[in-house]
């Protein structure tokens, strides 16, 4: 494609060579430099694209976009000086893809929690109405019922508008995608033309990048307020951000609740192990889906739903039959001590809250709940304390544990969260680094019919220390556990 092309709606500052060379292939790392690419520098956290510019033109880079040019610039190479490279990058990616998101629906979800239960839902859903869908999650990316293992919760820009152009071309009606705080912020889905857009909720989460949560804020609320007028824009009414989030939007703005009026109204009628019990919107529903955390996250499928067109009935029927994303809430009971063993993503204080307040409303005696929680490394340390004192608040017995430390030492990320606990709560803890060791004690505390939460990794399969990934599944070591429990 013509460079000049590519860059159609970026805010170019300076221009040097020929803006009429054909471009191959866009390129944001210069590793995967080759003959006739365009090397996007970007400016990131760790490390800044500018460095890299002069070995992206030895590799055969024709064109360079970036913020500032190069002290040397080389004949026959197009360098292009913009505002933002992010932005531009976003741009790029989307023009030089053929605008893949005008091709089919593209619907985003965004929130501090939820994000991919209620993406992984809207897929499950519009698959079972019959639609061919894409999904862009944290578990995974799909093309139809192809699988595309996903590394980042939304991927970079470049990635992103490849997969929705291999989406266009098989065929997908829908996409629906998380778009997480970073991705708005670096902006990986600038270019994009969104259908709809979700917000689940904002809490305590990324003050390590943010650095304030009113930041926070207005990065989830900066993507609301460009959607166009041809969208729509559902939020959650019972957040206390809720509307602030949709005071600018110029989307159609709806609204779902279960505690006031709203366009998607819940009530739930009864909550157990079997699942949820509701009306929405007076009609009355069963759910597999587990605890009031679910609850908003059905509403919000079930608004998205209505706002593409698809009839209500026949939406709450195939919502009904779901199960939800792996490692969300994923239980298991024990064959003869009845041990009920949960995994959960939750990796933020709000979500540890909702799923252990969940397991208390489930618990039908004097059940023991032992959670099994740790904190990532290099990663925002102020939710450490709150992690930890939530857990012990909600729980008979807490073991603190590592969960991917990083490059960061284990040992301090634990004392970090046993900086949250007071002299009663300490009597509750027990702090194991070894995070299947951790896993083991837990189940061999628990009595009959207990309540082992495993929370923070969910789906991961890995744990990430010093720069290595280990093999390494809650799910999988738990079961392991009961097994050995049952000999």
């Amino acid at each position: 494609m013509i460079l000049q092309d590519i860059l159609y709606k970026v805010a170019i500052r300076s221009a040097k060579g020929n803006t009429n060379v054909d471009v191959k292939n866009l390129v944001i790392d210069s590793r995967n430099a080759n003959a006739g690419c365009c090397f996007i520098a970007l400016r990131g956290t760790k490390t800044d694209g500018q460095t890299y510019i002069d070995a992206a033109v030895e590799k055969g880079a024709v064109a360079i976009v970036c913020e500032s040019f190069p002290g040397k610039i080389v004949d026959g190479v197009a360098y292009i000086q913009v505002a933002d490279s992010a932005e531009a990058a976003g741009y790029m990616s989307h023009n030089f893809y053929g605008e893949p998101s005008l091709k089919l629906k593209l619907v985003g979800v965004t929130g501090t929690n939820g994000k991919t239960t209620v993406a992984t839902l809207l897929w499950k859903l519009f698959t079972a109405l019959g639609y061919k869908c894409g999904l862009i999650s944290t578990v995974q990316n799909q093309v139809g019922d192809k699988v595309i293992v996903a590394t980042h919760t939304t991927p970079d820009a470049v990635s992103i508008n490849s997969l929705l152009k291999e989406m266009a071309d098989e065929g997908c009606a829908f996409v629906f995608m998380e778009c997480s705080s970073h991705a708005i912020h670096q902006h990986r889905i600038t270019g994009l033309q969104f259908a709809g857009a979700l917000f689940t909720n904002i809490t305590h989460d990324h003050l390590d990048y943010h650095k304030t949560f009113d930041e926070y804020i207005r990065v989830k609320k900066s993507w609301f307020d460009k959607l166009p007028s041809s969208a729509f824009a559902i939020s959650n009414a019972d957040d206390k951000r809720g509307a602030v989030m949709l005071q600018n939007t110029n989307a159609k703005k709806q609204f779902y609740s279960l505690k006031t009026m709203a366009d998607y109204k819940g009530k739930i009628l009864d909550n157990s192990l079997d699942g949820l019990h509701m009306t929405v919107n007076d009609k009355e529903v069963y759910f597999r889906l587990i605890g009031e955390f679910n609850a908003y996250n059905l509403l919000a499928v079930y608004g998205a739903a209505v706002c593409l067109g698809e009839d209500k009935d026949n939406v709450l029927q195939a919502l009904s039959s779901l199960d939800g994303a792996e490692g969300r809430f994923d239980y298991h009971i024990s064959k003869n001590e009845k041990i009920t063993g949960i995994v959960d993503y939750a990796h933020t204080p709000d979500a540890l809250l909702n799923v252990l307040a969940t397991i208390k409303k489930l618990r039908r005696g004097n059940e023991k709940i032992i959670t099994v929680v740790g904190c990532g490394g290099d990663r925002d340390k102020t939710k450490r304390p709150v992690m930890a004192e939530v857990a012990c608040e909600y729980s008979d017995k807490v073991i603190l544990t590592s969960d991917n430390p990083r490059s960061e030492d284990p040992a301090e990320i634990l004392k970090d969260m046993e900086a949250g606990l007071n002299a009663v709560t300490k009597k509750k803890a027990i702090s194991i680094a070894d995070r299947k060791e951790a896993i083991k004690t837990a189940v061999s505390l628990a009595g009959k019919e207990d309540i082992v939460l495993v929370a923070g990794k969910g789906h991961e399969k890995y744990q990430d220390i010093k720069g290595v990934k280990y093999d390494f599944d809650d799910k999988q070591v738990l079961n392991e556990m009961f097994e050995l429990l049952e000999k």
